[in-house]
């Protein structure tokens, strides 16, 4: 049975199958993997909430925006390399797709033990900076010192786990996954409860499990019978493959590193409209929406392939159908979760904790945060969209609309204004006006697409 989930789906048939059976076979694998993905963090704060107490649910929340930069560089290079993977595969070059390949994964060793390094170093003062107080601080840092060394671990597991999917074998990817949420599930409750080692318990389940999935991906890769796989001579470093990583990897980064000063920023005024236990009504809040925005952000990965390859081959309409599929489906998924979160908000404060003020401050941010969600699903697979056919600048602008330029000024006009309630209301409104851009901005590219013979950008 798992040799059949394993099998290796042929690059070729990305122009070539239908698009709906690509779709399935290459986006549900992903999304089950990611979904399984932001469950078992969901899974670390349910079990902290529940056995260490309140106050615990927001120094957690306090690492969010730590978390988010330490994977906004494994996505500028997982992402970036695998997006570049696909458009070498559509034409035909292997060769350079495995020399991406290499360079990626020096250039992941070399990125993250800088990162590591002045993390720990600057770890009190960025805590601070995160809008930390006495209260959250030490048991921010008791997650991270664990999390932050073993981030390498993730960066591989994730990365790579792209370039898998990329190079034909998603449902390999998926499993990759769910080996990690397991792994994580099965640990959480034994390090927390049995060996009573609280947030610490919690952190050393994450680095063990992700540990084993980095291990799984590079077993793929470093096999001579998988189809792209590393081979002597693909780790020295090249320049030109190097910057176009990062040119089309900054897409991604740009939105976790853009929503991680907005999640620092958002501390602080939750911090000053609702004190500490509003920054746990926030992590609760984020961690329902996390769930089915991971869910979206696995539609895009399965996706990207398709669209990157079609993209590389010059076959506009395959590109065109799969990005119109793509935004029905994420816009069902962002109805139905606003509609959750609108009707049962009560229920989903308690999955995470038992405290009644934490419930009603999470019940009550709920019902203005997820006023609008049902627009943010096609806002993120556009985004996605343009970086997946080599638009870089524009998929960074799009990312920025939502992530930066239209929420950091509601955050800082509306609290003084409406207090807490303000602070709510400044996430649907960015995603209402950011919506309203990347349609625009859709609506130009389309027409290029739909040109006879459109040009393909060199990367």
């Amino acid at each position: 049975m798992l040799k059949k989930a394993n099998k290796q789906r042929l690059p070729s048939e990305l122009g070539t199958e239908p698009i709906g059976k690509l779709l399935w076979a290459y986006s549900l694998p992903t999304i089950v993997g990611t979904l399984v993905n932001a469950l078992y963090n969901i899974v670390d704060r349910i079990f902290i909430g529940q056995g260490v107490g309140p106050m615990a649910i927001s120094g957690l929340t306090l690492t969010f925006p730590m978390m988010m930069i330490l994977g906004a560089f494994g996505m500028l290079i997982g992402q970036g390399s695998a997006t570049q993977i696909s458009i070498y595969l559509g034409r035909k070059d292997k060769k350079t797709a495995e020399n991406i390949l290499g360079n990626a994964f020096v250039f992941t060793f070399i990125t993250m033990s800088i990162v590591i390094s002045v993390s720990l170093f600057f770890l009190d003062d960025i805590l601070i900076a995160f809008g930390g107080s006495e209260a959250t601080i030490p048991y921010a840092k008791d997650y991270l010192k664990i999390i932050i060394p073993g981030h390498i671990f993730t960066a591989l597991s994730f990365g790579f786990n792209n370039s898998m999917r990329a190079s034909g074998y998603p449902v390999k990817a998926m499993l990759t996954m769910l080996i990690g949420a397991v792994i994580n599930t099965i640990l959480d409750p034994i390090f927390i409860f049995v060996f009573d080692w609280g947030i610490e318990g919690a952190a050393y389940s994450t680095v063990i499990s992700m540990a084993v999935s980095a291990i799984w991906v590079m077993h793929h890769f470093t096999n001579p019978k998988s189809n792209l796989h590393f081979k002597r001579g693909c780790f020295k470093l090249k320049k030109k493959i190097i910057l176009a990583i990062i040119s089309i990897g900054m897409a991604p980064f740009f939105i976790q590193v853009s929503a991680s000063l907005v999640n620092a920023l958002m501390n602080h005024a939750l911090r000053n409209t609702g004190g500490d236990l509003a920054i746990g009504a926030f992590g609760i809040i984020n961690s329902f929406s996390t769930l089915i925005i991971m869910g979206i952000v696995g539609l895009n990965n399965g996706m990207q392939p398709i669209i990157g390859y079609n993209y590389g081959a010059r076959q506009n309409d395959r590109v065109l159908k799969t990005l119109r599929y793509g935004i029905i489906i994420a816009t069902l998924a962002t109805t139905l979760g606003g509609l959750c979160a609108e009707l049962f908000p009560r229920q989903l404060a308690r999955l995470f904790t038992s405290d009644p003020q934490l419930i009603e401050l999470t019940a009550h941010g709920m019902h203005i945060c997820y006023a609008l969600f049902v627009v943010v699903g096609g806002q993120i697979v556009v985004t996605n969209f343009f970086q997946a056919i080599g638009k870089a600048k524009i998929s960074i602008f799009l990312s920025l609309t939502r992530q930066l330029i239209f929420l950091v000024p509601f955050i800082l006009i509306f609290p003084p204004i409406w207090g807490l309630t303000g602070t709510w209301m400044a996430l649907p409104c960015a995603d209402l006006i950011s919506t309203a851009v990347a349609a625009t901005m859709l609506y130009f590219q389309v027409k290029k697409l739909k040109q006879p013979k459109a040009a393909v950008p060199q990367v």
